[in-house]
């Protein structure tokens, strides 16, 4: 029989043990745990769940990477044109984790309307556009159907709709300029059947999604040349693996670009919260720690007169030491078991029920807080938490090395 255990056991589950001097402090720790555990969760919860939405927006709008001409443009307008009779379309055979691959191409132009004028990027797309990652931004009407003939219905953003006082099923024009000043412009007539919002204001002013073919048109191009290719992967998280590989398999005359690349300054202000996360984290675990150092303390010195006994009875320093840290198992655990169940209930309700809203949606992209729970990070979370509280105790137990049985024994 492991009587460390026993001896463990017995303390925890005493009359004795519940209404003495260390029980407001032992609980003051056990509550330090708890409330450590719900801040972290919560911490790592938003955190990752804010940049998966972020991300998810951008992806949806561009791409995990782009494939396009080497060129000086630094505008979303694309210029010079690439074949679409490429190797890797339209099935990206030859790398493996590519989901899809579709073609696509943009041109800048001016929404003009009686009293207001606003400039747009139309983002031409064709009958092979994966309109799943769009759907979840549409807000009213339908995608548009780009498989058939030439169509002039366009997907504007609610905050052009705003802007610009329309509404679904509304017909404007767009000017579009030539590549002479002293030319005339060319002029389209649009309608639209759906309205977005992605909550990316980058991509809300920005972007009208329309058939590819009128860029083709306005631009003079052939019915295979496009302006890029747009990548979708199964897994963000080898994004820069993928990238390289794609890079193999591409011509030398066309150029890839991840979307990390392209949105540098988002991308690097959501690692941010990595950064806010670890510190968080490593606050609570120190604070819990500290809580529990002192409630073993105040348990050691409440326990001394046992301490000598065992002593006397032959026990070594560690077998004592590992009674005291059994105990401290079974205060931790109790911290984590609260804690997640506290943690966790929240983050199901903001999850289901989307109570809490940022105060300013355009500054994180995004209205409602977002919570992203994965087991993953839970079973890590609660493990590195249990491992360092556990550590941190071992330096309080030596004090027990330093009791001497007499004077333990006489201790009142």
């Amino acid at each position: 029989m492991n009587y460390e255990f026993f001896i463990a056991k017995r303390i925890i589950g005493s009359k004795a043990y519940k209404s003495s001097v260390s029980a407001p402090i032992i609980k003051i720790g056990i509550t330090a745990i708890a409330i450590g555990i719900i801040v972290m969760l919560i911490a790592i919860a938003t955190g990752l769940g804010l940049q998966k939405k972020v991300r998810e927006k951008v992806v949806a709008f561009n791409g995990h990477l782009t494939i396009e001409s080497f060129d000086t443009n630094a505008s979303n307008e694309s210029l010079i044109p690439i074949s679409i009779e490429q190797d890797f379309y339209p099935k990206f055979n030859s790398v493996d984790g590519v989901k899809h691959i579709q073609a696509v191409a943009t041109k800048f132009g001016v929404i003009r309307t009686e009293t207001d004028f606003e400039g747009i990027v139309l983002k031409g797309v064709g009958a092979d556009y994966n309109w799943s990652y769009l759907k979840a931004f549409l807000i009213e009407g339908i995608v548009p159907d780009y498989s058939q003939s030439m169509t002039n219905d366009v997907l504007i953003s609610s905050y052009l709709a705003n802007r610009l006082n329309f509404k679904l099923g509304d017909a404007f024009q767009m000017v579009f300029g030539k590549e002479r000043v002293d030319q005339l412009p060319f002029i389209r007539t649009f309608k639209i059947v759906g309205i977005f919002s992605s909550g990316f204001q980058d991509i809300d002013k920005n972007i009208m999604i329309g058939d590819l073919r009128h860029v083709q048109r306005l631009n003079k191009w052939e019915k295979n040349q496009i302006g890029s290719f747009e990548i979708f992967l199964n897994d963000f998280n080898a994004l820069k693996e993928k990238d390289s590989q794609i890079r193999t398999v591409t011509p030398s005359n066309l150029n890839t670009q991840t979307i990390e690349e392209r949105y540098y300054t988002t991308f690097e202000w959501i690692k941010i919260f990595d950064n806010n996360t670890y510190g968080i984290i490593t606050i609570m675990i120190i604070v819990a720690g500290i809580n529990m150092i002192t409630a073993l303390l105040v348990l050691i010195l409440e326990r001394t007169q046992m301490i000598g006994i065992l002593k006397a009875l032959g026990s070594s320093n560690w077998s004592i030491r590992k009674v005291f840290l059994y105990n401290a198992t079974y205060l931790i655990g109790l911290g984590l078991f609260w804690g997640n169940l506290i943690g966790l209930t929240l983050l199901f309700i903001q999850q289901q029920f989307s109570l809490l809203k940022f105060p300013d949606p355009e500054q994180y992209y995004v209205s409602i807080i977002p919570v992203y729970i994965s087991l993953d990070y839970i079973i890590l979370l609660n493990i590195g938490t249990f491992l360092a509280c556990l550590l941190m105790l071992l330096i309080p137990s030596v004090i027990i090395t330093k009791i001497s049985p007499v004077k333990a024994i006489r201790f009142e």
